[in-house]
């Protein structure tokens, strides 16, 4: 974790202060959590057999009462209980954003740090395309205001529905039953738990095999398939630039 200095603050302030006039711009409105959750709200929605679960979380049990709490990894899992817990969907399509600290005790790579800082934004109610489309929009809005663009690539993917992604799951842990020999640590204990992450490795012995994998849009069905080729042409139309990557995967269980 680190101290930033008012030799580095005024970056924050300035990317705090742009970021809040965008997302004033596409109608999002701030939400503020508690970075202490109950553990069993991210065991829950993260999923129990997640990296994030399974080993990064800061969790502890509170000596007053003996409840298990966590300091918060991500923020969507809280923001989403706050939306249940105060009704905010009665007759509403809420737009919400939050930032702030978030906290995982994995090694850290170069760069990052155990206390992290994240924005996120959560579009509740709108079952899309449309605001899938908007929000991508939006963040390729963010690269041009701080004028970074050039320097960043979009790159997405579809992970379909539950059922989709369960049935590319046992084709995938078919294909790598027949490469275990060759699977790394991680790649093996991930196998049966959670093998879509198997193809997110960077491990460089493993990239052949990764590729080769089945892909998950091969298992899309029509519904889910006209969603993203709708988002896709969207996107085009707005002149958002993009490179799909059947490999992009996430590794939370709420993804959808």
């Amino acid at each position: 974790m680190n101290d930033v200095l008012p030799t580095e603050s005024y970056q924050w302030e300035y990317f705090e202060g742009v970021l809040r006039k965008l997302l004033a711009d596409y109608g999002y409105h701030n939400i503020r959590t508690p970075i202490l959750e109950n553990t069993a709200l991210f065991v829950r929605s993260i999923g129990e057999v997640t990296d994030i679960v399974e080993k990064e979380m800061y969790t502890f049990v509170d000596s007053l009462n003996g409840d298990s709490l966590t300091l918060r990894p991500e923020g969507t899992a809280g923001t989403l209980r706050a939306v249940v817990e105060h009704n905010l969907l009665y007759n509403a399509t809420p737009k919400l954003w939050y930032m702030g600290p978030m906290y995982r005790h994995e090694r850290p790579q170069k760069g990052r740090y155990r206390q992290f800082h994240q924005v996120g934004v959560e579009a509740l109610g709108l079952a899309g395309p449309d605001i899938d489309a908007e929000i991508i929009a939006m963040t390729a809005d963010l690269w041009r205001r701080l004028g970074i663009s050039q320097y960043v690539r979009l790159e997405i993917n579809s992970l379909g529905n539950k059922e989709e992604r369960a049935a590319h799951r046992d084709a995938l842990i078919q294909y790598l039953e027949r490469h275990v020999d060759i699977l790394d640590e991680d790649g093996k204990r991930r196998l049966y738990t959670n093998p879509l992450r198997v193809l997110d490795t960077k491990n460089p012995a493993l990239q052949e095999m990764a590729n080769a994998a089945p892909k998950l849009s091969d298992y899309l069905g029509e519904a889910s398939r006209a969603h993203y080729e709708g988002w896709k042409a969207m996107i085009a139309a707005l002149g958002v630039e993009y490179v799909e990557n059947p490999r992009l995967v996430r590794g939370l269980d709420y993804y959808n």
